[in-house]
């Protein structure tokens, strides 16, 4: 006997036996109870879900010598006619073969004549969105205006393309992919009769290289048993579908959250060498992250995975990395998915991708609304150690005479006290100028407006903290920065730590800012500058510059005005 593939024996015969489409044939089983069904119908949904099937039974379900029924019984001398093609009444067209507006209208007339030897005369068209726009329009009339004997059933995979005039004279029913279980579980009920030995885990990879079709997953099916032994595994189903392992997945995906990139290159350089479709991989690692992002959100939508099975690796690696870091990865293999269409050397691009993904991205280093680049992120956790030692230092030291004097100054200005106020930190902006260098100071001033643009792009509200500020005094570990108004200074504290990040990756070297009012610096500085010519005049921190000495030469001491 000539063999038949797995997907022509199985086809459905009865209702029951559609899977995944109760919604449907609840629905017809119901009108053909009652004699009220249609005189046409739309079956509308992806390839391999039942369309043509359920028509088929229909047919005989109305033209049973038992009929009304819910099931056709496939015993009597009309079911089995209907079944083997036999019966003339019940007509299957293949529309992309049968376009023109001749092949309609000849349909038109045979409509007229009477059922031959069934109650009803059943047109099946298939691919009916195939038809030309002039043929669609010979068929209105007798889809508004049929005999009572004649039953139309339109199956297309895209209704959008039938016109609304014809839409409008069908009930449409819209078949949607069949779920992995669904599958699943009529896969099982064929392999036991079948007397075949197939894993569970097997099963479900077919289900999911699938995608909601049975006549893909049985034709898979099929392929496997051929290719295997004794047992269809899980190896033998990826051979014959292109597919890639999830243990493979989950171990590219950990090599990529650990920045591992020499694993993540390798195993895609193995991937490829195997024979892998590169699409095919890209396509089936955007799914295994989709996957990790609904368990993560929702572990108890497990039935709703579509590429990845729950198991011990998928959990741990499910709790490693964040949504964050999923959502991103997705964006960078989607791009990737689309560039590969275009090109003859998918793997550079498949490459660059997982370098993008393992460079930029990770769990402990979340990008925020008011994210720098990575690394002045660790560069400012390294600034908080080391302020936090250098304040555990002063704490402990002891305090001199002329720090006492100084505090003691600093207790006679007058307190400040409001919601806004700020209290400026006078010694430390001392410790700072005692440090100063004019090279630090000309070094914060020549990147300042690089500074200023990249933060306003980066977080606007703190941009508008220090816009109208200036560098005053810069040390290799400080700079301090003078506002206009007090006011200022607090609202700068709210975004300290976001500036100071900025600046980081801007200038390449960690600094502290202190914000100081403009009048309180510049009484401050003067009572520095003082100090210093008073304990030593021999190096007073305005030493002579020969280029104002020169300008003072050539333009005089009335014309010129030095500003620092």
């Amino acid at each position: 006997m000539t063999y038949q593939a797995l997907y022509r024996v199985w086809r459905p015969k009865n209702f029951k036996d559609v899977a995944g489409q109760s919604h449907i044939t609840r629905t017809l089983q119901n009108a053909i109870v009652g004699q009220k069904f249609s005189h046409a119908y739309i079956f509308s949904g992806p390839r391999g879900t039942g369309k043509t099937s359920a028509a088929k039974i229909f047919a005989k379900a109305i033209n049973c010598e038992h009929s009304p029924v819910k099931e056709p019984c496939n015993e009597c001398a009309a079911c089995r006619g209907i079944q083997d093609g036999s019966i003339s009444d019940v007509i299957e067209i293949d529309a992309a073969s049968n376009t023109s507006v001749d092949d309609i209208r000849e349909i038109r007339e045979n409509v007229k004549y009477a059922s031959s030897s069934v109650p009803y005369k059943v047109y099946i068209i298939d691919e009916v969105h195939m038809i030309s726009n002039n043929a669609f329009n010979a068929l209105l009339k007798t889809l508004e205006e049929p005999p009572k004997h004649v039953v139309f059933i339109l199956a297309t995979t895209e209704p959008h393309k039938i016109p609304l005039t014809i839409l409008s004279r069908c009930q449409r029913f819209d078949f949607k992919p069949i779920s992995n279980q669904a599958i699943v579980d009529r896969m099982k009920t064929i392999i036991e009769a079948e007397n075949v030995s197939v894993s569970e885990e097997a099963l479900e990879t077919v289900a999911l290289a699938a995608e909601g079709g049975m006549r893909d997953a049985l034709s898979i099916l099929d392929q496997a048993i051929s290719y295997s032994e004794d047992i269809v595994e899980l190896e033998d189903v990826l051979a014959v579908t292109g597919g890639v392992a999830q243990n493979v997945l989950t171990e590219i995906v950990t090599a990529m959250y650990n920045k591992d990139v020499q694993e993540s290159l390798q195993l895609l350089d193995k991937i490829i060498h195997n024979g892998k479709d590169p699409g095919r991989f890209v396509y089936d690692l955007i799914y295994f992250m989709r996957d990790l992002l609904l368990y993560k959100s929702a572990p108890s939508l497990e039935g709703l995975l579509e590429r990845a099975r729950a198991d011990d690796e998928f959990q741990s690696i499910a709790k490693k990395v964040s949504n964050d870091w999923i959502q991103e990865a997705i964006m960078q293999l989607n791009q990737c998915q689309q560039e590969i269409k275009w090109t003859n050397s998918p793997k550079v691009f498949i490459e660059i991708t997982l370098l993008t993904i393992t460079n930029r991205y990770n769990d402990k280093e979340q990008p925020t609304t008011t994210s720098v680049d990575q690394d002045a992120v660790i560069q400012l956790n390294q600034k908080i150690a080391n302020l936090e030692k250098q304040i555990a230092t002063v704490q402990q030291s002891s305090v001199s005479p002329t720090v006492n004097q100084s505090v003691a100054k600093e207790k006679r200005r007058p307190a400040r006290s409001g919601k806004n106020s700020y209290k400026i930190p006078y010694e430390r902006i001392r410790e700072v100028l005692k440090e100063a260098e004019k090279s630090a100071l000309k070094q914060v001033q020549s990147g300042w407006a690089n500074f200023l643009s990249k933060l306003k792009t980066m977080n606007a509200p703190a941009h508008a903290t220090i816009q109208d500020s200036k560098p005053a005094a810069a040390s290799e570990q400080a700079l301090v920065v003078a506002f206009k108004y007090e006011i200022h200074c607090s609202l700068f504290m709210d975004h300290k730590d976001t500036v100071e990040s900025v600046l980081t990756s801007v200038l390449g070297k960690q600094l502290t800012i202190i914000p100081i009012p403009e009048n309180e610096w510049k009484e401050l500085r003067e009572e520095f500058i003082q100090k210093q010519e008073k304990t030593s005049p021999d190096k007073s921190i305005n030493q002579p510059d020969p280029v104002v000495d020169e300008a003072k030469k050539l333009f005089g001491d009335d014309l010129i005005e030095i500003h620092e």
